[in-house]
């Protein structure tokens, strides 16, 4: 028996293994990068059922408004969902306002979402990246029930957040150029990636600045 041969390691019956998350079900790599009046929004673009690859160009990161990017890793039918109702309540905000919504305004508007629904939650962890309406870089994060974290430097998300809090400590930077944190963001997301089984299969990298996006696809390990 495998026990008698392994001492070191426990025998686990498989009613006393943990269990996986739900929110890493389908697997996600997801970073947001503050720089020099610019900010960068960053995904893996893999479609899982735990170890089973189903696509490898599932969209997590979804352009709202002129320069707001909202990117949702967790369960792949709760990203969708919530990406609907984000679409038409930001409609709906521009209708009534007559004005584009910030970065602030929309994760005010994501946390509200996900409290509401605390006691059955949207299994998603989103990332709002944008510029304010002074051009000035906005990070921020929230849990699945929409506990904010609002950063100045980086945000992670997703089933490799140790991996890529490691190499955005590593390699990231105050006051960075555009293309000096799309390099960076690239990077940081490729090798975090490349350390997790349950993400990974390419990237999607949105630079946002006062004036323009560039939306560029990264080539990744394919196994």
């Amino acid at each position: 028996h495998a026990c008698s041969v392994f001492r070191s390691a426990p025998c686990l019956q498989p009613e006393q293994a943990a269990a996986m998350s739900i929110t890493e079900y389908n697997g996600a790599c997801m970073l947001a990068m503050t720089g020099k009046d610019c900010v960068v929004i960053a995904a893996d673009r893999r479609l899982g059922m735990e170890g089973r690859t189903i696509s490898c160009n599932f969209q997590k990161v979804f352009r709202l408004g002129e320069k707001l990017f909202v990117g949702l890793p967790g369960l792949a039918t709760d990203v969708q969902t919530v990406h609907s109702r984000l679409v038409y309540y930001h409609n709906l905000y521009k209708l009534r306002e007559r004005r584009e919504m910030t970065p602030q305004a929309m994760l005010s508007f994501v946390s509200h979402l996900l409290y509401s629904k605390r006691f059955g939650p949207y299994y998603v962890e989103p990332i709002v990246a944008g510029l304010d309406a002074n051009n000035k870089p906005f990070i921020a994060s929230t849990d699945l029930i929409g506990c904010q974290s609002v950063s100045e430097d980086f945000c992670v998300g997703g089933t490799c957040t140790e991996q890529l809090y490691g190499m955005c400590e590593a390699l990231w930077r105050p006051d960075m150029e555009p293309e000096d944190l799309f390099e960076t963001a690239s990077q940081c997301l490729l090798n975090a990636q490349d350390r997790d089984a349950l993400s990974g299969w390419g990237g999607v990298v949105h630079i946002i600045e006062k004036d323009k996006i560039t939306t560029r696809t990264l080539k990744a390990r394919m196994d």
